[in-house]
């Protein structure tokens, strides 16, 4: 059942402190096909990292990882259908920065606490944001595009995956740090932001440069920033944000697999066991470098719950000094 928003912002303390009943893990796992819950539509970079890896997980324990789209609020509404799940294994959830370190400052009463509602397994790896135009543009540097913007507030537009998420975010922080007002379009998934550039309704996007890597190289849109550290191999001309000046700016969109809180810890380790291999692999590191994602290595859960925590903070500033609100 796809979550309402109202569903998705009433606070239920069945959600953030399950029952013991449902905590208890029964039989061997898996005894029956596994869900993994992807909160965006698709095409994205969730479902760059994810397909290839339930395919991996399906060899290695014998039974199907289906894969379910549930977007909806910068990714809120999918990952809130996870944590009211039974911790049995059989629900797993892909999940990223949005829903886990923006939503709970952006959503007041959110049906889910990240310190508490999840089993965090492994990291997948993180995707820089990528500021883009159509190939046709006349805004050729992120200067131009800057220029543009401080001559007529909310004059430039920019897509991104959803209200909270990672691109929608770090585009707002790009005009804190640059004194400029900008004016943001959610789209259900990178893919419909895409198609609103390309078809002229849109004027740019803030979003993962994963799923952009083609389109750039294909001339139909114009990378002008991207917001990791150091330029990425799959786009080398696209300078990064610090190049501009906007080092403030840097960031990346982290992706991580998780459960319902409660998760058998014998569980967890298996998954980790088998993303870690296929992080591992040659063909892997080559299909993840060409999508401009990086590795994040393999934190232990507690790390990774420290690590989500300490995003939450620093996103957390930005939704307030921006004023981002719901929609």
């Amino acid at each position: 059942m796809r979550l309402s928003r109202r569903h998705l912002l009433a606070g239920s303390a069945s959600v953030i402190a399950a029952p013991a009943h449902l905590r208890a893990q029964s039989g061997p796992w898996p005894n029956r096909p596994v869900r993994i819950i992807n909160p965006y539509g698709p095409g994205g970079t969730s479902d760059i990292m994810v397909r290839p890896l339930a395919e991996k997980l399906e060899r290695a324990f014998g039974r199907p990882f289906i894969i379910e789209n549930k977007p909806g609020a910068g990714g809120s509404v999918g990952t809130a259908s996870v944590a009211s799940e039974r911790p049995d294994g059989h629900t797993l959830l892909v999940t990223n920065t949005g829903p886990l370190a923006v939503a709970p400052t952006l959503f007041r009463n959110l049906a889910y606490d990240p310190r508490r509602s999840f089993s965090y397994i492994a990291m997948l790896g993180g995707a820089p944001i990528l500021c883009a135009v159509k190939g046709d543009s006349p805004h050729r540097t992120l200067a131009d595009y800057l220029a543009a913007a401080k001559r007529e507030a909310d004059s430039i537009t920019f897509g991104s995956s959803g209200i909270g998420s990672a691109g929608h975010l770090t585009g707002s922080l790009f005009g804190i740090e640059a004194g400029a007002s900008l004016l943001h379009i959610p789209f259900r998934s990178a893919a419909e932001a895409q198609q609103s550039i390309l078809g002229g309704n849109t004027i740019s996007l803030w979003d993962s440069a994963s799923p952009q890597v083609e389109a750039v190289k294909a001339g139909l849109l114009r990378g002008l920033a991207i917001t990791s550290a150091q330029r990425v191999a799959a786009l080398p001309d696209v300078p990064t944000v610090a190049e501009a000046g906007f080092r403030a700016v840097t960031s990346t969109n982290w992706f991580l697999l998780a459960a319902p809180a409660g998760l058998d810890a014998q569980v967890v380790e298996k998954l980790r066991q088998v993303v870690g291999e296929n992080n591992a692999e040659a063909a892997t590191r080559t299909r993840l470098n060409n999508a401009a994602i990086v590795d994040l290595g393999a934190p232990p859960p507690a790390e990774i719950q420290s690590f989500v925590a300490s995003e939450g903070e620093r996103w957390g500033r930005v939704v307030r000094t921006a004023g981002v609100q719901p929609g």
